[in-house]
């Protein structure tokens, strides 16, 4: 349906023509991050309702979060005739699943552009290195950094953005293009030191130039 969303970065949806869809007040973004981060899986309310209020459920909360997912259906179908049912966030079960396609969600297309990278010859794989991490705005739902429901699905996609910055360093360096890969090497290390492949690339890179 031409919408986009993202997750690299605070939670964003955009539409057919790049425009910010707006996406209303913090728990509505949050209901967004969620339903995305099940990856296509029903989320039931009541799980919802638990994740969005961590320590005190306060009185209402389901009828607060059937408020929210009205508000985001209106954000993200604005031409969606009245009372006919939303095809992008469903109402399937016990709860809501968002139906996003693998290539309307940045961080899905991250992860297919590092497949295709990590399978390709040296100067290929520099250029779809680059096209990954390109879109990464900052941290993975940045908005919700504290958020228990988001912590598994930030420390994966930013252990695979640090692979990436790697494996592309790799490729540089099999390009032959050593000075190159130093700068980000260096900027890479200082701010992960404990990863060692990093190290090692950086050497490596230091001693080919």
């Amino acid at each position: 349906m031409g919408v986009e969303f993202g997750l690299l970065g605070p939670v964003a949806a955009w539409d057919g023509k790049g425009a910010p869809l707006p996406l209303g007040a913090p728990r509505h973004r949050e209901v967004l991050g969620r339903l995305l981060v099940a990856r296509g899986r029903v989320v039931p309310v009541g799980r919802l309702v638990a994740d969005l209020w961590e320590e005190e459920t306060p009185g209402g909360a389901v009828g607060a979060v059937r408020t929210f997912v009205a508000a985001l259906r209106r954000s993200l179908e604005p031409g969606r005739p009245p009372r006919q049912p939303s095809r992008l966030l469903v109402t399937e079960g016990p709860g809501y699943v968002l139906r996003a396609g693998r290539d309307a969600v940045d961080a899905w297309r991250f992860e297919d552009t590092a497949a295709r990278a990590a399978a390709a010859p040296p100067h290929a794989a520099v250029a779809l290195w680059d096209a990954a991490l390109a879109r990464w705005r900052g941290p993975v739902l940045a908005d919700f950094p504290h958020a228990a429901w988001a912590a598994a699905e930030q420390a994966r996609l930013e252990s695979l953005r640090l692979d990436a910055v790697e494996r592309r360093a790799d490729a540089v360096l099999a390009t032959g293009a050593a000075r190159d890969a130093v700068a980000d090497l260096r900027a890479h290390v200082a701010a992960h030191p404990g990863r060692e492949d990093g190290w090692a690339l950086l050497a490596t890179a230091l001693d080919r130039a």
